[in-house]
C-alpha cells in the first residue's frame, strides 16, 4: 500500500522539486524521509482520515510531521511547480489542448470556519467555501483557485486564467498561459467577464442568459464537471477541514498533480 500511494514515477517527478535538508549543528532525531511524509499526505488526502489518526507504524512518521511537511512545502512552492511540471510533460507529447478550455466552480462544506469561508447561501448559511476550475478541452486541470462560498462564480474569472501556469513547450519561444476559447456557464455572462477574457486574448464563448436554451449547455463544458469529480475522489477534499486556506489550498494542488499523472499515463 505504501508503495502505491506514491509510485516511483511520481517520486521521480517530485523529488528535485523538494527543498534540501537544512543541517543540524547541535544533531537532534534522524529527519522522516520526504517520501514516508508524502505518503502520509496521499493517504490523508485520499482517505479524508484526520491528521492525528494517521498510523505511525505503517508511515514512518505521525500525522502532525505529514502535516508541517505540507505546509512547508506549500510555502517553498513546491506543489505549483510540480504542477507546471506535469503540464510540461503533457504538452511536450501533445497531449494538452489548448483549443478549448472549460471554467466553472463547486461549492463544498467547510466544517470549520477559518479563512475563505462564508456562509453558503445554496446550504442554509453553512459555512462553505468554492472551488473554481479552468481546464483544457480534455479536462486537464490547468489552474484552481479558492474563495468564499458566498462570492459569486464570476468574481473569480480573472484569478483563475491567471491561475494558469506558464507551460513550455519544445518548440522555442514564451511559454503558453492561455487558450484560444473558453466556455463557461450563464453565470459568466457579465460584459466584466468578456473583457476580462478579451485582455488576455481568449474568445469567449459564454452561454447568454434569456438567450440560449440548455439543450447543448453541456456540449464542451461537460469537461470540467467531471474533473469536479475526480476532486471529490480525494475524501480529504469533498469537506473542508482545514481552517488555514493555505493547508487546504495544498491538498488541491497535490490532488491537481495526481490528477495530472493519471491524464499522463492515460495519454502519453
Amino acid at each position: 500500500m505504501r508503495h502505491e500511494l506514491v509510485p516511483d514515477e511520481m517520486w521521480t517527478v517530485v523529488a528535485p522539486l523538494l527543498p534540501e535538508e537544512l543541517p543540524k549543528p547541535k544533531g537532534g532525531r534522524p529527519r522522516v524521509s520526504d517520501r514516508d511524509a508524502l505518503r502520509g499526505i496521499v493517504f490523508v488526502l485520499r482517505t479524508g482520515m484526520p491528521w492525528e489518526m494517521l498510523p505511525r507504524e505503517v508511515f514512518g512518521c505521525s500525522g502532525m510531521t505529514c502535516w508541517r511537511r505540507l505546509r512547508d512545502w506549500q510555502q517553498a512552492g513546491v506543489w505549483d511547480r510540480l504542477h507546471r511540471v506535469l503540464l510540461e510533460r503533457l504538452n511536450r507529447a501533445g497531449e494538452l489542448d489548448w483549443s478549448r478550455a472549460s471554467l466553472d466552480a463547486a461549492s463544498i462544506g467547510a466544517k470549520k470556519e477559518g479563512e475563505m469561508t462564508d456562509p453558503n447561501p445554496t446550504d442554509r448559511g453553512r459555512a462553505g467555501t468554492k472551488r473554481h476550475c479552468c481546464t483544457d478541452r480534455r479536462g486537464t486541470p490547468l489552474g484552481v483557485t479558492l474563495t468564499g462560498a458566498n462570492r459569486h462564480d464570476s468574481m473569480a474569472m480573472a484569478a483563475t486564467l491567471d491561475a494558469v501556469p506558464g507551460v513550455r513547450s519544445v518548440k522555442r519561444g514564451r511559454p503558453r498561459k492561455r487558450p484560444q476559447k473558453l466556455h463557461a456557464d450563464k453565470a459568466y455572462d457579465h460584459r466584466r467577464c468578456l473583457r476580462e477574457c478579451r485582455a488576455r486574448s481568449i474568445t469567449p464563448r459564454i452561454a447568454r442568459r434569456g438567450v440560449e436554451t440548455s439543450t447543448k449547455l453541456g456540449r464542451h463544458r461537460w469537461v470540467v464537471e467531471r474533473t469536479f469529480a475526480w476532486f471529490a475522489q480525494f475524501r480529504r477534499l469533498a469537506t473542508r477541514y482545514d481552517r488555514r486556506a493555505d493547508i487546504h489550498m495544498a491538498l488541491i494542488k497535490l490532488a491537481t498533480a495526481i490528477i495530472c499523472m493519471n491524464q499522463i499515463r492515460r495519454f502519453c
